[in-house]
């Protein structure tokens, strides 16, 4: 199975090494394989790796797409977009 949501970036400084960090920590407690990009700008990276993660250079107001497979890829993508959502507990 395959799932995929939109979220926007709203944390005020965007993936930078916390968040990542956070976001890959959070991916790797599941199974399912989960992609994360910045929407429209096809560069999607493993969001379990926080180097590829930082890659995006994604900031404040810029819309992600997560994407998952696997068998538990719609928890991976509420997790993913719970933490997001909360701005990673900086705000």
């Amino acid at each position: 199975m395959e799932v995929s949501h939109t979220i926007e970036l709203t944390n005020l400084y965007g993936l930078h090494a916390r968040s990542s960090s956070l976001l890959a920590q959070t991916a790797q407690q599941f199974k399912a394989a989960i992609r994360l990009g910045r929407l429209g700008a096809n560069d999607e990276v493993d969001a379990k790796s926080i180097l590829a993660l930082l890659t995006l250079g994604a900031s404040k107001g810029q819309a992600l797409l997560i994407r998952a497979s696997g068998e538990d890829a719609e928890k991976a993508v509420v997790a993913l977009t719970e933490l997001i959502g909360k701005n990673f507990g900086e705000e």
